[in-house]
């Protein structure tokens, strides 16, 4: 589609008057507009399109739609009929009245293109420009950084749902492109195996019984990747995105010799984070945290946190579930840097903190990091090569104590008089 470049001219007269007699008291969406004006410029996003074609839905109302679609938690259709049916996001958007919208999947495609060209941060960097340029963001200060689970839109699944799960993928992507194909290297047992979706409660009882209809269904994925591959068959197959899939799933999760086809041992599989957890989202990963586990991602935001000042998110970065806090440290620090956002303060939990971080974020970034320090699990003292943490202790001397016990200053010293 043709970027149709749509300036902003203002909020139409007769959307303004109606919504502000019918919201006297405003609403998220009227705040934004009020406060901030018009936050996205089509041009921004003018790389993301092409120069011919159908013209296209206006970029900036997309993505001010983006924003209030994840603040409401709404699916794509939700958020279109939104803007059809909401005088205040008409309001936000700058739409008159009667304006019809638009087809919900070209929030999906916009979605595809800001990634699609590297603009995924793009919305967060315009909104800082347009906040520090009204005097409400600056350097220095405090800012706090910590993580949350992030959910992937799959089924959380064990080894023998995901590889039974993962060969049903194949089938199904090839039973639409190459029907005939497939059908040619299937059996009618097959259909029995995998029409149905794998849930655990559908397998046979007895761990024998598991472990052999898992080498099983090992065979079965290993006899289709050996048709998929070889010279007779058409080239394309193997480009299928769920073939590579179950071809990667089956070298992480089989061992094949000269004694047939085997289940690995636990022993055997990749680490975690290079190991995949679903045959339908092949970045997502498995990992447990403080004794939660979940398949997804983790995402580490950053804000200010003055008290006199909005609180306002800065830094935004998003890893698969398995990359500690304490890999993210430096990267958000050099993420704020490239924003000319440092804090002078940055408060964390223990997670992000270690001596080498506390050097580095003081030494190259003049960067004050606050935080719990991990406790000591050293065990065992090394003449020059370790000191424990309790070797780190605070001198109390006898000194002079105020009459209501607090503390005192006695030639460098602290002592706190017992009350």
């Amino acid at each position: 589609m043709l970027l149709e470049s749509r300036r902003d001219v203002g909020v139409p007269e007769l959307t303004a008057r109606v919504v502000r007699a019918s919201f006297p008291k405003g609403t998220l969406a009227i705040r934004l507009r009020e406060a901030l004006g018009p936050l996205f410029e089509d041009e921004s996003f003018a790389e993301a399109f092409p120069v011919r074609g159908r013209p296209a839905i206006s970029p900036g109302a997309l993505a001010l739609v983006s924003v209030l679609q994840f603040a409401e938690g709404l699916s794509d259709r939700q958020a279109a009929d939104q803007v059809r049916a909401r005088m205040d996001w008409k309001f936000l958007l700058g739409l008159e009245l009667d304006d019809p919208g638009f087809d919900f999947t070209v929030l999906g495609d916009f979605r595809a293109r800001l990634i699609g060209h590297g603009l995924e941060e793009r919305l967060l960097g315009l909104v800082l420009e347009r906040i520090s340029g009204l005097g409400l963001l600056r350097a220095g200060g405090r800012q706090r950084t910590d993580s949350t689970h992030v959910f992937a839109a799959v089924r959380t699944l064990n080894r023998m749902e995901f590889v039974g799960e993962t060969l049903r993928a194949a089938l199904e992507a090839l039973a639409a492109a190459a029907p005939q194909w497939l059908a040619g290297h299937i059996t009618a047992a097959w259909a029995e195996r995998y029409g149905a979706r794998i849930d655990s409660y559908r397998f046979p009882k007895g761990e024998n019984v598991r472990q052999k209809w898992a080498e099983q269904v090992g065979r079965d994925g290993f006899t289709l990747l050996e048709a998929a591959f070889t010279p007779g068959a058409p080239g394309w197959l193997r480009e299928v995105p769920a073939v590579q899939v179950l071809r990667r799933a089956w070298v992480e999760q089989y061992h094949r010799d000269g004694e047939g086809v085997r289940w690995r041992e636990a022993k055997d599989l990749p680490p975690g984070r290079h190991r995949l957890a679903s045959p339908y989202d092949p970045d997502a990963r498995y990992s447990v945290k403080r004794g939660s586990g979940w398949c997804g991602y983790k995402t580490h935001l950053s804000e200010t946190c003055e008290p006199d000042a909005p609180h306002v998110i800065t830094h935004v970065v998003t890893t698969d579930a398995t990359v500690g806090d304490t890999e993210m440290t430096d990267a958000v620090h050099h993420g704020l840097a490239a924003r000319e956002l440092l804090p002078d303060e940055h408060i964390v939990d223990a997670g992000y903190v270690t001596a080498a971080h506390i050097v580095r974020a003081r030494d190259e970034h003049g960067i004050d990091l606050l935080g719990p320090v991990g406790a000591d699990t050293v065990h065992e003292r090394h003449e020059g090569e370790h000191i424990a943490q309790g070797a780190f202790t605070e001198p109390f001397q006898s000194g002079h104590r105020s009459g209501d016990g607090r503390a005192v200053v006695d030639e460098g010293r602290t002592d706190r008089a017992p009350r």
